[in-house]
């Protein structure tokens, strides 16, 4: 991975350097690292040794992999300034606790993680591609770590939770109890779930703040309520063992979440008879 990041970043100018950046480029969309819009830039300027990619990237809202050089620590390290830079601009509940945490524990010693993940190697290029024309600097720090995060695919719900949500969504913990910097009793990170994937009816002790990164999305408060459909950007606040739901929408849903505290107590799935009418639902 190194060696066709390092061929990427391949500086503008030389002959063949723009063949050589889009073969990389190739590699990389390949391997689920590389969004089509990027892709197609590098495409462009393969015949165009001189061309800088950077500036037609931002044109085309297009983000790309980490540069070669950046070390893990460094990566994570500045998502998470940059976590709390946007956290810091939403209202609402939570928002302050979950600050709070992030500060208190973001300068322990960071250990990078495993990436190998298929819903992150599917549907994160997408997500990153829709955050940067509104976050650019917050999209980019992500596309940076996410190769040192440990992503999981969360299995203790069961089959309850519903075969298209267990196949389809992963979360990386950037501060936790087993997360790239180590805390107690709190979590923080990224969560991805495919488009119009149904997270069903669930509820647990932990009190949690969701910050979606993209939109649209649907949620309800438990069975039977309306579903309520938000943009990108609009936090939800989620009291202990308070019922949710959430619906995503065509775009893949990327959010940052905090748990502030009882973060070892498990999630129960809470039954509902309307999963099938919102699983068949699309938003947008």
């Amino acid at each position: 991975m190194s060696d066709l990041l390092a061929e990427l970043a391949t500086a503008p100018g030389p002959k063949g350097s723009g063949r050589l950046r889009y073969g990389a480029a190739m590699a990389l969309y390949h391997q689920g690292r590389l969004s089509d819009a990027a892709l197609e830039v590098y495409r462009i300027c393969s015949l165009l040794d001189r061309q800088d990619p950077a500036p037609l990237l931002a044109e085309a809202h297009a983000a790309a992999p980490a540069a070669p050089h950046q070390t893990a620590e460094a990566a994570i390290r500045d998502l998470l300034n940059e976590a709390d830079l946007y956290l810091a601009t939403l209202p609402g509940p939570g928002v302050p606790e979950v600050r709070a945490g992030l500060n208190h524990w973001r300068n322990g010693p960071v250990m990078a993680g495993d990436a190998d993940n298929t819903v992150v190697d599917a549907h994160l290029p997408a997500a990153l591609d829709a955050l940067l024309t509104t976050h650019p600097a917050l999209a980019r720090a992500i596309a940076a770590a996410a190769p040192f995060l440990t992503w999981v695919t969360y299995e203790a719900y069961g089959p309850a939770i519903g075969e298209a949500f267990a196949r389809g969504h992963a979360f990386a913990s950037l501060i936790g109890e087993e997360a790239a910097v180590s805390a107690q009793d709190f979590d923080l990170g990224l969560f991805l779930i495919a488009p119009h994937i149904l997270y069903r009816d669930h509820q647990h002790p932990a009190p949690e703040l969701y910050a979606p990164l993209t939109g649209p999305h649907g949620w309800r408060f438990g069975p039977g309520t309306p579903l309520i459909v938000k943009p990108a950007h609009q936090p939800v606040w989620n009291d202990p063992d308070r019922p949710h739901l959430t619906k995503v929408g065509p775009v893949p849903f990327l959010a940052l979440f905090g748990w502030t505290r009882d973060v070892q107590a498990p999630a129960v799935v809470i039954p509902a008879d309307d999963w099938a009418e919102l699983e068949a639902l699309r938003l947008g």
